[in-house]
């Protein structure tokens, strides 16, 4: 018996991280996925697709579906119209100011869905208080022009325009100055070497780049709820949003029916992405990446890039720091009308917005320490799997951040509605969402870790292990403080995440436990716009001042983890 319970304890130190590793996946992604599936596809235990089959030929139904894959396919083209060039800028050539203009265009994708939509409606609309100083402010009574599926459509390209540059920046890093050179000797031109040696080399990325940006579109809730909603434009998550939330758990089969048909979209996008970038592999050494010179088209460049990211950026939020200084929305903005009274009614007197404010941090800072605490044994503990085993959690992990938020939100609410053992039922209650939160981050706060381990000079371990040091020890002094830098840049992205986002918790929130997402939707619904202003005023700025902190932190940052670097 203690040869026996040597031998377990051997094993069990051996394996314990891998064993940590199955258990997080397990309970982060497989079991909500998997309970989806259950509630979807199974009626009374006995497998049936008679009630999704009738669900998905339900007139709202399809047009639901038309809308989502309309928006998020033209969405997908405009992002990758605006992104592209972009990519190409930053990292071929010598345009002045390339990282700023790279941090400011990834601003878009750090700031939630619903603070764009506000932002874009405050300026465009015919009581936007920054054109109203102006005088160029639209007729009163008219219609925002970006009511509908095509503001739904320029809004994804600008949201989702980030991820086209992130991943075609990415090619463009990896594709060697070998070819570049081999084309200019040859006579090329800078504009026929981009034309017919690049952009056919970079493919494959487009197609991901494509890919990713449709599956983005598919699952955003916020600009569709702020665009399409008031209109009687719906998308899928929208639709699915409406009848949970006038009809309550008594409609969770049927809402789960169609978040497995958003989750089967999705993942035909995800499964396009990933075949498209396996295809992507060099063959020639890669060297220094290539480089073009733009001459005297330097200058004249930037300035338009600037111009640009300007419209697509600064002015909207312009206009939503107006909205939010004036005493109610459709006051023009003037000296007289000045005024901070909506920022102290929203972060002082009102007690929901107080509370909103209280539990977006707590939950939100809550998830990001208990994700960088997991990252470093759950890295470790995948690393000891073979290769392929390996992807394949790793995939299994994604798919939580992956896969549109409603999705798992629906998933949450059949795990959590029924009262567990010991902790009885989560559902109205704080944890449903901070759990929420650990599912659909924890591959956020997995990438920058893997990375700084995957860079780690194995020698220090070594060096330790010949001394005589454990695996524990060599973990708590070694392992844990060299890879403390990325745990803390993962928790940070993971915080920025979760602290306004509203997908997810538009769901899973009840009374007392609003979070800002949530508060900021039912503001604007209310027609307190100016208010709501003030909280998404508040929002960026924290998402601007941890963006800020992480790009002081780059140096002690594994290659890679911050993408406008």
């Amino acid at each position: 018996s203690r040869a026996l319970g040597r031998w377990i304890r051997a094993v069990a130190g051996r394996y314990a991280l891998a064993i940590l590793a199955i258990g997080a996946i397990g309970l982060l992604a497989a079991l909500p996925l998997g309970r989806l599936i259950g509630a979807a596809l199974f009626s009374d235990g006995t497998f049936d697709l008679a009630p999704l089959v009738a669900r998905v030929t339900r007139g709202a139904t399809q047009r639901a579906m038309f809308n989502t894959l309309d928006t998020a396919i033209f969405g997908a083209m405009l992002a990758v119209v605006i992104g592209a060039p972009f990519a190409f800028l930053v990292a071929l050539t010598d345009m002045p100011a390339r990282r700023l203009q790279g941090f400011m265009l990834l601003l878009p994708l750090m700031i939630a869905p619903q603070v764009t939509a506000l932002a874009y409606m405050q300026l465009l609309g015919p009581s936007s208080a920054l054109l109203g100083t102006f005088g160029l402010a639209p007729a009163p009574g008219t219609p925002n022009p970006l009511l509908g599926r095509n503001g739904i459509i320029a809004l994804f390209g600008v949201q989702h325009a980030p991820i086209v540059f992130i991943t075609l920046r990415a090619g463009l890093a990896a594709l060697p100055r070998d070819y570049v050179e081999a084309a200019r000797a040859a006579g090329a031109g800078p504009w026929r070497t981009l034309l017919t040696v690049i952009v056919p080399l970079l493919r494959p990325y487009f197609i991901a780049a494509l890919a990713l940006a449709f599956v983005s579109g598919v699952g955003n809730f916020g600009i569709p709820a702020f665009l399409g909603m008031p209109v009687g434009y719906l998308t899928l998550a929208t639709l699915i949003y409406q009848q949970l939330a006038s009809s309550g758990p008594s409609m969770l089969s049927q809402v789960a029916m169609l978040s497995l048909l958003i989750a089967a979209i999705a993942i035909a996008g995800i499964a396009l992405q990933v075949a498209s970038q396996s295809k992507s592999g060099f063959t020639i050494v890669r060297g220094l990446p290539a480089h073009l010179s733009l001459g005297r088209w330097r200058w004249p460049v930037s300035a338009a890039g600037f111009v640009l990211i300007g419209a697509m950026l600064v002015l909207p939020m312009a206009a939503l720091v107006s909205t939010s200084l004036v005493p109610t929305y459709g006051v023009r903005l003037s000296f007289d009308t000045l005024t901070l009274d909506n920022y102290v009614e929203v972060l002082v007197r009102q007690a929901a917005t107080v509370r909103a404010f209280t539990n977006s941090f707590y939950l939100s800072g809550l998830a990001a320490l208990i994700l960088a605490c997991l990252a470093v044994p759950i890295s470790l503990g995948l690393a000891r799997f073979p290769h392929r085993q390996n992807r394949a959690l790793h995939g299994l992990l994604d798919l939580p951040y992956a896969l549109p938020g409603i999705v798992l939100a629906i998933a949450c609410i059949l795990l959590f509605l029924r009262p567990l053992p010991v902790v009885g039922s989560l559902y109205a209650t704080p944890w449903i969402i901070l759990v929420a939160y650990l599912m659909r981050f924890a591959a956020l706060a997995l990438r920058p870790v893997d990375a700084a381990l995957a860079q780690m000079p194995p020698q220090f371990v070594e060096a330790a292990a010949a001394a005589g040091a454990g695996g524990a020890r060599r973990l708590v002094t070694i392992i844990v403080p060299l890879a403390a830098p990325a745990a803390m840049a993962g928790a940070l992205l993971v915080f920025m995440s979760a602290f306004n986002e509203l997908t997810v918790s538009a769901l899973l929130w009840s009374s007392r436990n609003e979070t800002l997402g949530v508060i900021l939707f039912s503001l604007d619904e209310a027609g307190l716009s100016a208010q709501a202003s003030a909280i998404a005023v508040v929002t960026v700025m924290v998402v601007v001042a941890l963006l800020l902190l992480l790009d002081r932190m780059a140096s002690r940052l594994p290659a890679g983890v911050l993408p406008w670097r």
